[in-house]
């Protein structure tokens, strides 16, 4: 007898990513800031549009946020013709003091699955 689902699922054979549970309403492990920093370590040439997109704010909100991490010495923004590159700085430390004797390199070895960069 064959599997059924229902509307809007995909059967597990036709599924083209790995079942995720969904993100919890209001609140996420990570903040905005971390999710950027996520996004442009993996690619650091991101529009705005598409990191706004990528992370689910505004770009404004994106825009803001990869303001904060500049300033705070966590990105690099260089520019290149009309577009930006950033670059993630892996051996700051994380700024909460309960994570300060962690690297911004050991949290995105964790979610990238990679060893951490040396910059």
């Amino acid at each position: 007898m064959p599997e059924t689902t229902r509307p809007g699922e995909v059967a597990l054979e036709e599924a083209q990513e790995p079942l995720r549970p969904p993100a919890p309403a209001g609140w996420t492990f990570l903040t905005n800031h971390g999710h950027v920093l996520v996004a442009l370590a993996r690619d650091g040439d991101l529009r705005i549009r598409d990191l706004a997109l990528a992370v689910g704010v505004t770009e404004r909100t994106a825009q803001t946020v990869i303001n904060d991490l500049v300033a705070a010495g966590y990105l690099e923004r260089e520019r290149v013709g009309t577009r930006s590159r950033y670059t993630v700085h892996h051996d700051l430390p994380l700024r909460h003091p309960a994570e300060r004797d962690h690297s911004v390199g050991e949290l995105l070895a964790i979610v990238r699955r990679e060893p951490p960069a040396q910059s």
